[in-house]
Order: C-alpha cells, then structure tokens, then sequence
C-alpha cells in the first residue's frame, strides 16, 4: 500500500483529490500515473474515464480479466486510435455527463472522471480496505451512463450493461479477481472462475 501523503504531478489536481489518490493500490496509482501521463502527451485538458480507461486495460491484469482476448485487442485498439488523433472532437469539450452545473470540480479531471475515483474508494471501503483496486474504478467506470469510457466499450460492440452486471457480481479477493471474461451475446452467462 501507499503512503497517505501528496505527490507532486504533471496535472493539477487539487487537494480533494489528494485524499482519493493516497487511497489507492500501488497498481491502480501506476494506471493513474500513465492516465496522467497520455492526457499531458496527447494535450487533453483533464484526465477523463477513457483516459482512465485506457491506463486500466494497458497496465491491470484483474480489469483484463473481464475480457476475451478479441475483447482487449477491440478496446486497446480504439483507445490508441483515439489517443493519435481520433479523441481530437473529444479534446474541445469537457466530459461532464450527470454533472452538476455550477458544482466546484477537481483541477484537471473531468467531473465523471473524478467521480468515478470517488466511487472506486467508496466500492473498497464498503468491502473493509482501505485502498482501491483497478476493478473498483472499472466497476464505476462501467456505471457510468454517457459517460467517455461508457461510449468506448460501446463503439467496440461490448454490452456494457453485461460489464457492469459482471464486475458488481465479483468479489475482489485481495488484488486478485475472481470471475471469468466477459463473452457477449444476450444469452450467454458466464460462469465459473477464469483466472
């Protein structure tokens, strides 16, 4: 685990995300980190769920989990495809969808993006850690409707709703998932322990 004490980072990201950050497994700071890192190299504004995304699928082997190998090459495709040029319609606006307007936000991050690092913490706490895991931030990425990270897994034909059903049926079992990929289709269930 990491020590509760700031950083300092190439995005502002203010105080209130401190806290959030300080709370997170050495993994899921590294996936931060790289979210960070592409949002600096590709000129983003803020660190948004497909960013987020994005750092998660590259660097997280319990999020990868969730998915078919055709699954993970479908997804890393678009998102380099979006990070060389097609997220450029994405870099003019800000994701905000089911933001309040007028509420305060975290430097750097877009509000949904910030959320939904609120809501991973939120996801550890309720299970007794004190640290979120990568599967904690998919499974409020993958919740939240209009959302950036929500469109991709959707433009790559993913039934989102069947990923969301799926990681909120999981235990996290310290930082090892236990569940199987995600398959698609409206009739399949999936069953058993895939890891």
């Amino acid at each position: 685990m990491r020590p509760p004490f700031p950083r300092q980072s190439a995005v502002d990201h203010g105080s209130d995300h401190v806290e959030i950050e300080g709370r997170l497994t050495d993994e899921l700071a590294s996936a931060i980190a790289a979210a960070r890192r592409r949002v600096l190299r590709d000129g983003d504004r803020q660190i948004d769920t497909a960013h987020l995304l994005h750092a998660l699928m590259e660097s997280d082997p319990d999020v990868r989990a969730f998915f078919d190998g055709p699954q993970v090459a479908r997804l890393l495709g678009y998102l380099v495809q979006r990070s060389i040029g097609y997220g450029l319609r994405w870099q003019i606006g800000v994701e905000d969808a089911g933001a309040v307007p007028g509420a305060p936000g975290t430097p750097g991050w877009s509000p949904v993006a910030a959320r939904a690092m609120r809501q991973a913490y939120d996801r550890a706490q309720r299970r007794g850690e004190r640290s979120a895991h990568g599967v904690d931030l998919l499974a409020a990425l993958v919740v939240a409707n209009g959302s950036r990270a929500v469109e991709v897994l959707g433009t790559v034909g993913l039934d989102v709703g069947l990923v969301a059903r799926r990681v909120a049926q999981t235990p996290v079992a310290g930082t090892r998932v236990v569940g199987t990929p995600v398959v698609e289709g409206p009739d399949v269930v999936p069953t058993g322990d895939g890891c």
